[in-house]
C-alpha cells in the first residue's frame, strides 16, 4: 500500500486551492496503517516476553496437565508425577499369552512353505503372514513384560487329566499334532491344499479368540489390548477371504 501511494504519479490538474504538506500526508497514511492494523497484535515489551514464555516454557521441569471431567478445570501436576498403567483383566493376560502360542504355529506353518511348494502366490501370503504375526508376538510379549505377566500361559491343574499337553494346549483353531504332521509331509499342491485349509482353520480360531475377548465382562478394555485385537480381527478375516480364493483354484485330488 505504502508503495502504491509513494509511486503514484501527480495529475497535471490540481484543484485550486492549499496544497497538502507533505507531512500531512504522512500523518494521513500514519492513521490509515493505524486503523487496519488490529491493536491486540502490537503487544509492550513486557506482555510479549510474557507471552513468548508461556510458549516455551522451562524444558527442564515440564509442565504435566491432567485433563478435568466434563465442567471441570484441568489440574496441574508436579512435575515427578510417573504414568501409571491401566488395569488389566485376567481375561487380557490369558488372552495376550494364548494368542502368542496361536501365533507361533502360524509362523512355523509358514516356514514349511519354501520347501514344500514352487506356489508363488502361497510364498507371497505365507510371508506377509509370517512377518505380520512376527511382529504381533514381539508387541504382545513386550506387552505382558512390562506388567510382569509370564509370556506363557500356565497349564491347568485339574484332577485326574488324562489329555496329553499337546492336546490340551491347543487354542481354538490351532492345527492338532497330526495335522501338522501331514503338512510336513505334503508336496506341491497336496501342501498347498492343506496348508490353505489349514491357515483358515487356524484364522477363524482367532477371530474365536477375539470374539470371546470382547464378550468377557472387564476384558478389552486396555487401549493397545483393543486396537491390538480388533486389528488382528480385521486383518485375519481379509486374510481368510483371500485364501478362500486361493483354495478355490487349488486342484483337489480327484481333479488330479
Amino acid at each position: 500500500m505504502l508503495a502504491l501511494i509513494s509511486n503514484a504519479k501527480p495529475s497535471r490538474f490540481r484543484p485550486i486551492g492549499k496544497r497538502r504538506s507533505v507531512n500531512g500526508s504522512a500523518a494521513c497514511c500514519l492513521v490509515f496503517l493505524a486503523a487496519i492494523v488490529p491493536i491486540p497484535f502490537l503487544p509492550i515489551a513486557g506482555s510479549f516476553s510474557s507471552f513468548l514464555w508461556q510458549q516455551h516454557p522451562d524444558p527442564e521441569n515440564p509442565a504435566i496437565v491432567q485433563p478435568g471431567a466434563p465442567g471441570k478445570p484441568s489440574r496441574k501436576l508436579p512435575s515427578s508425577t510417573s504414568a501409571t498403567l491401566p488395569p488389566r483383566s485376567p481375561a487380557d493376560v490369558e488372552f495376550m499369552q494364548g494368542m502368542i502360542m496361536h501365533h507361533s504355529q502360524a509362523v512355523e506353518m509358514t516356514a514349511l512353505i519354501s520347501s514344500h511348494t514352487n506356489n508363488k502366490d502361497l510364498t507371497l501370503l505365507g510371508a506377509r503372514i509370517s512377518r505380520s504375526q512376527s511382529d504381533e508376538i514381539k508387541f504382545m510379549k513386550r506387552w505382558l513384560a512390562a506388567r510382569g505377566e509370564s509370556l506363557s500361559m500356565p497349564a491347568p491343574r485339574m484332577p485326574n487329566m488324562t489329555m496329553s499337553r499337546d492336546k490340551l494346549m491347543l487354542m481354538p483353531g490351532m492345527l492338532t499334532p497330526a495335522q501338522m504332521d501331514a503338512l510336513r509331509k505334503a508336496q506341491g499342491a497336496d501342501f498347498d491344499r492343506l496348508f490353505l485349509t489349514g491357515m483358515i482353520q487356524h484364522h477363524n480360531g482367532a477371530v474365536t479368540m477375539v470374539k470371546d475377548l470382547f464378550d468377557t465382562a472387564g476384558a478389552g478394555q486396555d487401549a493397545d489390548i483393543f486396537n491390538f485385537a480388533t486389528d488382528a480381527d480385521n486383518s485375519q478375516r481379509a486374510e481368510i477371504r483371500i485364501m478362500q480364493t486361493m483354495l478355490e483354484k487349488t486342484p483337489s485330488e480327484e481333479k488330479r
